[in-house]
């Protein structure tokens, strides 16, 4: 495949994109389910990917009374997470090598993220990586978050590039949504969410693994 325009900029999903968290976070949501005797499935963290905590509080309510405890249950799975996270964290496959070859062509690149900056901060830096993006879009940056347009309308207003010339990497459906509306060049490289229809609607390509951007980002060069 050809990008239908030269890229200018890139801007990345962080969970399930750059870092592998998916996994971890529907591991601590399942478990604090049982501690507060609810059924909280694999298919019911599927449908919150890539939303906010407000917006997942939004929906545990809708599915489990308006008394269900959403701060409790939050500050449980926040915990669960810091514990299994401080245990591990991994890298998804390319994110270095990918990194490097922006380094190389001195493409700009940012993050937008559903999460917050204290997140990226405490994720990324672990790996020293917040210093490798020129711009840093958390969920306190914007009103609207995925899949309306506005975190990466933002993070193309810091980056100084049109929206229509930036790349955008997503894992997840409302990402992907979100980066289509904002007007980006979109690939989805799976992680927790399997590409339908829309998602290859909405996409230049799906790919496999960050490697398989990096090797059509060569190509385009």
């Amino acid at each position: 495949m050809t990008f239908p325009r030269g890229v200018q900029a890139v801007v990345f999903d962080m969970d399930g994109l750059l870092l592998d968290t998916e996994t971890v976070y529907q591991a601590a949501m399942i478990e604090a389910g049982q501690a507060f005797d609810i059924d909280f499935t694999a298919a019911t963290y599927r449908s919150m990917v890539g939303k906010t905590n407000p917006e997942c509080a939004v929906m545990l309510r809708e599915l489990h009374g308006e008394t269900f405890p959403v701060e409790d249950y939050f500050a449980r799975v926040w915990s669960d997470v810091e514990i299994l996270l401080e245990a591990e964290v991994r890298l998804k496959t390319g994110v270095m090598e990918i990194l490097d070859y922006l380094d190389a062509l001195g493409l700009p690149r940012a993050i937008a993220t559903s999460n917050s900056r204290q997140a990226v901060d405490r994720y990324l830096g672990r790996f020293d990586l917040v210093r490798r993006f020129h711009a840093v879009v958390a969920n306190a940056d914007v009103t609207r978050h995925k899949p309306h347009p506005d975190p990466y309308l933002e993070a193309a207003r810091r980056l100084n590039v049109h929206p229509t010339l930036c790349l955008a990497l997503e894992d997840s459906h409302p990402g992907v949504r979100a980066a289509h509306a904002a007007g980006m060049m979109t690939i989805m490289v799976p992680d927790i969410l399997d590409p339908n229809e829309e998602m290859h609607d909405k996409c230049v390509h799906v790919a496999d693994s960050l490697h398989v951007v990096l090797g059509l980002l060569k190509a385009a060069a």
